[in-house]
């Protein structure tokens, strides 16, 4: 471990550096000591099994608080790093830092704990041919590794060298409830109590999962367009446009319709769905008697769909074989082949047909956007091996769950865009001992939307 201090605004920062395995499950232990083996399915990754990763952890402790205990916080995603705040004393971080000092970890393959994106990967030697092409089958059994099970053991790695091995509280939002989730599965003697916000996830194949998501994507376009109801003449004349004239995002990608829809990921969220009409509020210019996207309107599209590379990679991965039921089954593209067959999201549906509903998508990557995003067209065959693999090792254990002691509190999101409620209820069920907030008050991002609140209501429910 490196390590690295310094003060800001009242907080004692360190910033530690962990050398450890690429694949935990295949050492003779981990670092929890629990014998893990499950590593024989991973048999025809090629990659070899001493490799390490360097993970990244910042460390806040509030002043007086060196004897706090600990609170791994667990970031949403995949593919995005924990927050970095200018003031960690303000919103829910601020009030967990009245109990706990902190320890936010950069998940693998993001942040600084081996970031993985298109200049990382295509250069590295490992994921090159003889004769310097990509080798997309090697590239995807490394990503293999980083699913929610490798990222427990992480922490785990973690939590012996911070804790002293005592058990610590976790936070997990979204993403980051699917890693508790596991956690509980998995490594349940490193947790002390569990916080969930809008993570519980459902323990079915991801046609299952997407199939609800779809709908209540629908429904939350239809409540924009009763609140804009002229929103809707321009979604879908821009989409028209689109299709038929060339417009570049200035990534240089071209604008699709595929693509263009995905703004609709913001419906999903407290913060920015009223921002969305602002967005649309006027898209056009007149240059030479056509009628053009402005500059400042695709500008504004790009930072809108601006996505971590690993977020669309490996977005469907952490829903194949998550448990024993479906280990042998492949996600096979879910969210193309689901849109194919649900009104208002079919990828070559007419826009300018009013007799058809025409929405927005959410967090459903495209096949397509390996095609047109410039982040991920060297991830494209890796992403189509992916698609179709079969030997995912389980990250979940419903047989642990159900005799779980570990005190969960999980918020669920009535009208959740990207964790459906139904599955999350059924796994809060089956979850012994788990009390749950189900509330519409909030959306997916009512964590950080809610200012304390949230947090306030289920710290309250635990002490109950």
């Amino acid at each position: 471990m490196r390590t690295s201090t310094y003060r800001q605004h009242g907080c004692i920062i360190h910033e530690h550096r962990f050398t450890v395995p690429l694949d935990h499950r295949a050492q003779a232990h981990t670092a929890s000591g629990t014998a893990e083996q499950e590593s024989a399915k991973a048999t025809s990754i090629r990659l070899t099994h001493n490799e390490s990763i360097e993970i990244f952890v910042r460390e806040v402790v509030p002043e007086g608080g060196e004897n706090f205990p600990y609170l791994c916080y667990l970031q949403g995603g995949p593919g995005y790093g924990s927050p970095r705040a200018g003031d960690f004393r303000d919103g829910w971080l601020g009030f967990l830092l009245k109990k706990y000092r902190l320890v936010l970890l950069d998940q693998r393959g993001t942040g600084q704990s081996g970031r993985l994106d298109a200049r990382s990967l295509c250069e590295d030697d490992r994921f090159r041919t003889s004769d310097g092409n990509l080798d997309a089958q090697a590239l995807a059994d490394y990503l293999m590794f980083f699913r929610q099970d490798q990222i427990v053991y992480d922490a785990e790695y973690v939590r012996h060298a911070l804790a002293g091995g005592k058990p610590w509280t976790t936070l997990g939002q979204s993403f980051g409830g699917f890693i508790t989730t596991s956690y509980l599965s998995l490594a349940p003697e490193g947790l002390e109590k569990c916080f969930i916000t809008g993570g519980l996830p459902g323990f079915t194949h991801v046609d299952d999962i997407y199939r609800l998501t779809y709908q209540q994507t629908a429904a939350r376009n239809r409540m924009y367009l009763r609140m804009h109801p002229s929103d809707e003449r321009t979604i879908r004349e821009i989409a028209a446009h689109v299709r038929d004239t060339e417009e570049f995002l200035p990534t240089g990608e071209q604008l699709t319709s595929d693509r263009f829809r995905m703004i609709g990921l913001g419906l999903g969220t407290q913060t920015r769905t009223d921002m969305l009409h602002y967005l649309l509020e006027g898209p056009w210019v007149n240059i030479r008697g056509q009628r053009r996207l402005s500059h400042q309107f695709l500008e504004d599209i790009s930072n809108e769909l601006a996505i971590a590379p690993m977020y669309a990679v490996l977005h469907e991965t952490i829903y194949a074989g998550t448990i024993r039921d479906i280990s042998d089954r492949a996600t096979g593209w879910s969210a193309d082949r689901l849109a194919q067959q649900i009104r208002g999201f079919v990828p070559d549906a007419d826009p300018l047909d009013m007799g058809e509903p025409y929405y927005l998508t959410g967090e459903h990557m495209m096949r397509s956007l390996y095609q047109t995003c410039p982040a991920l067209q060297p991830f494209a065959e890796a992403a189509d091996i992916l698609a179709q693999r079969t030997d995912w090792p389980c990250v979940y254990r419903p047989e642990v769950l159900a005799d779980n002691d570990i005190p969960v509190v999980a918020t669920v999101y009535y009208d959740d865009m990207f964790v459906p409620r139904e599955l999350s209820m059924d796994t809060a069920a089956l979850i012994r001992g788990t009390r749950t907030w189900v509330t519409n008050e909030y959306q997916h991002d009512g964590l950080r939307a809610s200012g304390t609140r949230v947090l306030e209501y289920m710290a309250s429910l635990l002490e109950d």
